[in-house]
């Protein structure tokens, strides 16, 4: 009964004074939306670039020639290193237990023309399997065969950029288009890909048979990069110790006690490395929106010293009736306990639609973690009843005879 009496005194006593009480429950509002919509954004960019890790295929590991390092937040491959050749790809795929399938790239930016049109775009040399392997699909003809490639036929499929910069949007299937000075029918059209991690436009590229592109095209017999395809994600780690093993030996590395002349990486190192670094994102936007609940907890601290001294004679006066000071200290942590309730109410009510609202705006990606709602209500109730308890302890040891005579 005494809890229901203070809760009604309480409330009584906060919506007589509406302008003060709202503007302490301001800080625990913002705090409170503020970590909503910032888990929401972090969540959200976590999961797109997850999304785009996944995309790029399934058990992936990707074997650079030469030493790649990161140079401003991107990878770069340290001076030019001609050792990968299409004999590694075959020895990889025969000689490693583990691995799938492997597929050659080799990449060159050139001018691409048809008719009166031209456009610069990356001509990427690959085999059948980089379908497979890097989750390429086609959306109109077909992808060229292992067949064209050895028969060195000059077949290009085109990626979505490519047919809009020259076709317009219109279907090229069975138009002719120039890489360079050289002829090639196209053969196909991929569906869209979007951009990579590095945000490079993977719909920008035109794919060769790539014995065809180091012939014809490139003038190479050697090529940067093979795509590889563990035979599952169990077996990531065992199939990149293969290759290693392979290459070292192809290259004649062990026997010169030579470091490697090629970089692997394999998804579940990229997906760790961009988890870890959005996490960190993540908590310190979220320890930043915090710093708003501390400073919501201050103002209700702020407002309970201003109650008490305002209250004086009434505190002193129900002491004088027989209120204990057990029942003053309840009644003020009552009243602090209300400020951060409804300000965590209003602010998740807050923190949600302003979520929805930048959803439906823009073209963010937001995840609204329910986690995040509760951990922000529970701390803003924790916030109002540490910074309630001071004041209330205050009130409560108040002198009665000093109480009724203060003015």
């Amino acid at each position: 009964m005494k809890i229901s009496k203070s809760i009604k005194i309480s409330r009584s006593q906060l919506l007589s004074n509406k302008l003060r009480t709202f503007f302490s429950l301001i800080g625990v509002i913002i705090g409170v939306s503020a970590v909503i919509i910032m888990v929401a954004i972090g969540n959200g960019a976590q999961n797109e670039v997850l999304s785009k890790i996944e995309s790029m295929g399934t058990n992936l590991i990707i074997v650079n020639t030469g030493q790649v390092q990161k140079n401003v937040g991107r990878q770069q491959i340290r001076g030019t290193v001609t050792s990968l050749t299409l004999r590694d790809v075959d020895m990889l795929a025969s000689e490693c237990p583990d691995v799938r399938m492997a597929a050659p790239v080799q990449t060159k930016k050139m001018q691409v023309k048809w008719e009166n049109l031209s456009t610069n775009t990356t001509i990427t040399g690959t085999t059948s399997d980089y379908q497979a392997i890097r989750n390429f699909q086609v959306e109109k003809g077909n992808f060229f065969t292992e067949e064209e490639d050895k028969a060195y036929l000059r077949v290009a499929v085109l990626g979505q950029t490519v047919v809009n910069n020259l076709f317009d949007g219109r279907n090229p299937v069975g138009e002719t288009i120039r890489i360079g000075r050289i002829p090639f029918s196209v053969i196909g059209v991929m569906e869209p890909k979007g951009s990579d991690l590095n945000g490079v436009d993977q719909d920008d590229q035109i794919f060769i048979p790539i014995q065809t592109a180091l012939r014809r095209v490139f003038n190479l017999n050697y090529i940067n990069t093979i795509n590889v395809q563990a035979a599952s994600i169990e077996e990531m780690d065992n199939a990149t110790g293969q290759i290693s093993e392979v290459l070292r030996e192809q290259h004649r590395l062990n026997k010169q006690n030579k470091p490697d002349d090629f970089t692997i990486q394999n998804q579940i190192e990229l997906l760790e490395t961009q988890k870890e670094t959005t996490g960190t994102f993540t908590a310190l936007i979220v320890s930043t929106a915090g710093v708003s609940l501390l400073v919501g907890g201050i103002g209700i601290l702020a407002i309970m010293l201003i109650a008490i001294r305002e209250r004086i004679n009434e505190i002193g006066l129900r002491m004088a009736v027989g209120a204990s000071k057990k029942d003053i200290l309840l009644q003020f942590v009552i009243e602090s306990s209300i400020l951060s309730i409804a300000g965590g109410i209003i602010g998740i009510v807050t923190g949600v639609l302003a979520s929805v609202v930048i959803i439906l705006a823009t073209d963010w990606t937001l995840n609204i973690s329910i986690p995040s709602i509760i951990y922000s209500f529970l701390f803003s109730l924790a916030v109002g009843l540490f910074f309630g308890v001071y004041p209330a302890l205050k009130a409560s040891r108040l002198d009665p005879i000093d109480a009724l005579r203060s003015e």
